[in-house]
């Protein structure tokens, strides 16, 4: 085998496996770096994607900006961060790490860095973040850097800025004045020494920044204390650096120390108890609250804003605190921007609240914003998503109220138009129709959009309008047309008001709306109408209450009797079974009891020979009166039952209708075929034992040309579920949608009566054995030799049959006796 060559053994990748074979570790740990790093990808684009499909996951954005950050993408991580941080508030520490970040790719991207500091304190109050902003500005702002007085000026207010954000936290804010105190005394340094004039003004300075701070109750205030002392010394004064007392200290000074100490002592307590790391988040919480309680009863504003900022720092997606922070800004600050900036934050930590929303479009109203932020705002809350509907109709109407008092109020500096109005109204009801319909927020909305089309816009059809197309959507709430009505009597109407009474008496209203509609048509014209009115709508009136009366009646007996069977089962089967036991011997025919009879021989000497007798000679009763009967007076008689004759439904004309909502009722069926017209009656299929719906309907017509019509609705919607519409076939019974109503059903409301319920009447089931049919409730027992009563054999009968032929009741007495 040859050798290599030297530059073949010099090559890289030869020095490569050599490595790899001395130091085989090493190979293994890149390996395994790189699956590291393959994991590490195809995570980062499961995240993406992720981000992408559902911007609104918090932790999916958090979880992104963490796998960029640590594979270095800088460019897809900043993409990330400015996505994230336009859909949520960033922590803190998440807008630290991106000035970081920036600062070390982009040293010289001073403006951007210092927005995002700017961003990042106002989302949330932190003394390490001020403390990054404050270092950054007088290490990398080329003004504040060489001293200059524009560059002093803005420090300076920054560092103001700061105090009023952070100075007050108890826990942290020495570090802000720490700060502070640092920049002035380096600010010192860079003066004159012949300069004496602006040396003392700098040291006077210094001094005040001292006073305010030792007036502040903070922690370390002991040690505050004694850096001023040896501070005063550096200047010439003579104190005792090493003593806390206040000896040689100016008596305004030593007694807004003692003050402040005495405050933090009272709160020291409170302090540990936020802090504490052996207690849950709730019980956190509720220090805090406990906390707030003792800041507002102390009577100090700031401080007690200072204690909401850490709170809500601590649990930013608290309902509760923000609410609270919000209403507490509301009625003692009054500070229209201060008020501002914290509601867009509690909406943008807390999105899926309403009335957060509704308090910051009145919050904007009050602080006289333009109509452009206020629309802008709106619209946002409309993006989100909340538990209820009736937050999505406060705020609708919060918007309204809005443009109405500045339309309608004199002096308002911006001209809005009425237009704005009637396309919110109009928004609202597209909005939340299929949502709310039906229901008695919808008729509000409506009614007092008619009212503003009335009085604000004073557009008399436009109100009509408004009416016309709630009675279109909900024409069966009592509520829409008691609007309606009142509307057209509060403008003097009555002819108007005549006309829509006329149009909704006759109309099904849940409840007692179809009687109260009836007397208060009775009402409006005894006291508006002529004599001639009254009279004409007590004819209209006097027959719709009987009907209402009636349906009232059978539904109450309905009820009664479904509430009889659910609350008293066992009694109604015991019940039955006594029934069935003491009249089984009526209903079975008489070949039966004779078999019956024959098999159980009771005891013939004493009064057992008396019963039996007795219930020989009812046989024979019953069997000649079988044979005096024609067998059709027989079917008659056994198809009308025992006790009543059957209502009986030609179906000459008639619709049926299946997959029908188990929840529809007649108004429903009604309005569905309003369109077609000509429905004179309406039937609805339901159980006999539980008088529910069993989906299934017969609606009959005036004529065949309404009847082609309504077939012609074949697979339309109704409530939810397509209907299946077939024409009623009485010829067909029992073979399909268009059988003949021959099953339990209850009649709907005509124009002319009020129905009842139709008795369940089944085919009567047939059950051949040998060379004949037995028919009725009880063949099953019959003996084989006896025909049933009514039974004619069309078939000639063999030698076989006609020696087995049945016994008479004189062989069956004959039989017995002798037993």
């Amino acid at each position: 085998m040859a050798e290599a060559s030297d530059s073949e053994m010099g090559s890289p990748e030869n020095e490569a496996l050599i490595s790899a074979a001395q130091n085989p570790s090493s190979s293994d740990s890149d390996s395994d770096s790189d699956v590291g790093e393959a994991e590490e990808l195809l995570r980062l684009q499961t995240l993406e994607s992720e981000v992408s499909s559902d911007p609104s996951k918090y932790d999916a954005h958090v979880e992104y900006i963490k796998c960029l950050r640590k594979l270095g993408e800088i460019e897809k991580l900043r993409e990330a961060r400015e996505a994230m941080s336009a859909l949520h508030p960033l922590t803190p520490l998440m807008w630290q790490e991106w000035a970081r970040d920036e600062l070390t790719a982009r040293p010289e991207a001073f403006l951007e860095i210092e927005k995002l500091y700017e961003k990042g304190v106002f989302d949330y109050l932190s003394v390490p973040l001020w403390c990054d902003y404050l270092n950054f500005v007088q290490e990398h702002d080329p003004a504040v850097r060489e001293c200059s007085s524009e560059g002093i000026l803005k420090a300076r207010n920054l560092f103001e800025r700061a105090l009023t954000a952070a100075g007050l936290h108890v826990a942290e804010g020495s570090k802000i004045w720490e700060v502070y105190r640092e920049f002035e005394q380096a600010i010192l340094l860079t003066i004159d020494e012949n300069d004496n004039e602006a040396k003392e003004k700098q040291v006077q300075r210094i001094r005040n920044i001292f006073h305010r701070q030792l007036s502040v109750p903070l922690a370390n205030m002991r040690s505050t204390l004694l850096a001023f002392k040896a501070w005063e010394v550096e200047q010439g004064n003579v104190l005792d650096v090493n003593s806390s007392s206040m000896d040689g200290i100016s008596s305004h000074v030593a007694s807004a120390y003692e003050k402040a100490m005495d405050m933090y002592d009272a709160r020291a307590h409170l302090e540990e108890q936020i802090v504490r790391q052996d207690i849950s988040d709730s019980e956190r919480h509720q220090q805090f609250l406990n906390y707030l309680n003792f800041e507002q009863s102390s009577g100090d504003p700031a401080r007690v804003q200072i204690l909401y900022e850490r709170a809500i720092t601590e649990f930013p997606v608290s309902r509760d605190l923000w609410l609270d922070y919000t209403q507490y800004l509301d009625k003692t600050l009054k500070v229209a921007n201060v008020v501002r900036d914290v509601y867009s934050r509690a909406v943008k930590n807390c999105p899926w609240v309403g009335e957060l929303w509704v308090q910051y479009l009145l919050s904007l109203e009050r602080a006289r914003a333009s109509e452009r932020e206020i629309s802008t705002v709106f619209d946002k809350s409309l993006q989100c998503t909340f538990s209820r509907f009736g937050e999505y109709l406060n705020l609708f109407l919060t918007r309204v109220d809005g443009l109405r008092r500045r339309i309608s109020l004199p002096g308002q500096e911006e001209v809005l138009e009425y237009a704005l109005i009637r396309d919110a109204f109009q928004y609202a009801s597209d909005y939340l129709s299929p949502h709310l319909k039906c229901t008695d927020d919808l008729v509000r909305l409506h009614a007092y959009w008619a009212r503003l089309e009335l009085n604000l816009n004073k557009d008399l059809v436009a109100a009509r309008g408004v009416w016309e197309s709630l009675l279109k959507n909900s024409g069966s709430m009592f509520g829409a047309w008691q609007g309606y009505i009142a509307m057209e009597l509060e403008a003097g109407h009555i002819n108007e008001a005549r006309s829509i009474y006329k149009r909704c008496y006759s109309k099904r209203f849940a409840g007692t709306g179809s009687e109260d509609i009836c007397h208060s048509w009775l009402r409006f014209e005894r006291e508006f109408g002529t004599l001639e009115d009254l009279e004409h709508a007590v004819r209209k009136v006097t027959p719709r209450l009987a009907e209402l009366q009636l349906f009232k009646l059978q539904e109450s007996k309905s009820t009664a009797a479904s509430t009889d069977q659910i609350e008293n089962p066992h009694k109604k089967n015991a019940r039955e079974k006594r029934k069935s036991t003491s009249s089984r011997t009526d209903e079975q025919p008489p070949a039966k009891r004779q078999k019956d009879t024959a098999q159980n021989p009771k005891k013939v000497d004493g009064k057992g020979r008396i019963e039996l007798e007795n219930v020989v000679a009812s046989n024979e009763e019953q069997e000649l009166k079988a044979k005096d009967d024609k067998p059709d007076d027989m079917n008659k008689r056994q198809m009308k039952g025992p006790s009543h004759e059957k209502n009986k439904y030609l179906d000459q004309c008639t619709a049926f209708i299946s997959n029908l909502d188990l929840e529809a009722n007649y108004e429903h069926l009604r309005d569905f075929f309003s369109d077609v017209g000509g429905v004179t009656a309406i039937r609805i299929l339901k159980d006999k034992f539980t008088g529910k719906s069993r989906g299934l309907a017969y609606v009959d017509f005036s004529d065949d040309a309404h009847l082609a019509a309504a077939v012609a609705k074949n697979k339309k919607m109704l409530r939810g579920k397509r209907l299946s519409i077939a024409r009623s076939d009485p010829k067909q019974k029992g073979k399909g949608a268009g059988h003949s109503n021959d099953q339990t059903g209850t009649v709907g409301e005509s124009d002319s009566k009020e129905s009842g319920q139709i008795s369940s009447s089944k085919a009567p089931q047939a059950r051949r054995d040998d060379n004949f049919q037995l028919k009725g409730r009880n063949t099953f027992a019959v003996p084989r030799n006896v025909r049933p009563l009514g039974w004619i054999d069309k078939k000639k009968k063999t030698e076989e049959e006609t020696d087995e032929m049945p016994k008479s009741n004189d062989e069956f007495r004959k039989m017995l006796l002798k037993s």
